[in-house]
């Protein structure tokens, strides 16, 4: 698998020599590939354990984004790609399932930037992420990661933020201040916003925040039955702090994780029942 260090490494070398919202800026057509090969045990079952995935049997909806997302670092911290990595965003993702998969099933990742679009706070991209068993498509995630710039909100296709109805409380979880580490060390992202108070103020965040797809991860895990969910939307509102108390909340319309006067993420399951909550033990965030 492709060293996401180095990406990291190289994300603080190229990006102060980046305009984000340069006129004209076009994605390289670049594509990363991972050819088929195993999936990795001890990192699978750790990463179960911290997201509270308790089913060993099939693949997690998300972890295909996890094994992919070096590939992405790989382009985004290319030379040609028109963004500065350091800063930018995660601002949604949508996952779309279309069989179910396995621990044993040999993945071919595919990584590639789709578009850019005008965002009110900057500039947004798409990044794709494809899975393939023997040459058919079974998996493919979109991502938007927004670099914030000043720009003409004219241009704009993104709209405000609108408020959001709170949904019905399920359960609190008690998130621990190493969760980002434990985390990291699990899914292999280790960015330096989510581990330690110190290395997050470096990049503007009075503490480490937990990383979002975990708490997408997170969310998903309290599915009734989380292998039979096809399909995801998810939108990342607001940074976690860790150590954090958050409510997770649900009802047959989507998702809700929330902090104390805010709402951080969003989300609707496409499949499946629908969230409901989890066994006690599996409610504190900890796993």
């Amino acid at each position: 698998m492709p060293n996401l260090n180095v990406s990291l490494v190289r994300a603080a070398v190229t990006s102060p020599f980046k305009r984000a919202g340069r006129p004209g800026a076009t994605l390289p057509a670049d594509r990363a590939v991972l050819p088929a090969a195993p999936i990795a045990a001890a990192p699978l079952a750790s990463y179960r354990r911290i997201c509270g995935f308790a089913e060993p049997d099939t693949l997690p909806l998300t972890y295909p984004h996890v094994l992919g997302f070096p590939l992405a670092m790989r382009l985004m911290t290319a030379r040609r790609f028109p963004l500065p990595v350091v800063g930018l965003v995660h601002t949604w993702i949508e996952i779309t399932r279309h069989r179910p998969l396995h621990p044993t099933d040999l993945l071919e990742l595919t990584v590639y930037a789709e578009k850019l679009t005008p965002h009110r706070r900057g500039t947004e991209v798409t990044m794709v992420t494809e899975a393939r068993l023997a040459g058919e498509l079974v998996w493919e995630s979109r991502s938007g990661y927004l670099s914030r710039h000043v720009t003409d909100t004219t241009t704009s296709t993104a709209p405000a933020t609108a408020p959001v109805a709170e949904l019905p409380a399920l359960a609190q979880w008690q998130l621990p201040g190493d969760l980002g580490r434990r985390y990291g060390a699990a899914s292999g992202d280790r960015n330096p916003i989510h581990l330690y108070p110190l290395t997050a103020r470096l990049f503007g965040f009075p503490r480490a925040i937990a990383h979002g797809m975990w708490t997408v991860a997170r969310c998903l895990a309290e599915a009734p039955r989380p292998d039979d969910v096809q399909g995801v939307r998810a939108d990342f509102r607001a940074p976690v702090p860790l150590p954090a108390t958050v409510t997770y909340a649900a009802d047959a319309t989507g998702f809700q994780l929330r902090g104390t006067g805010r709402v951080h993420l969003t989300g609707r399951i496409l499949g499946g029942d629908g969230p409901r909550p989890g066994p006690a033990a599996a409610r504190d965030g900890r796993s």
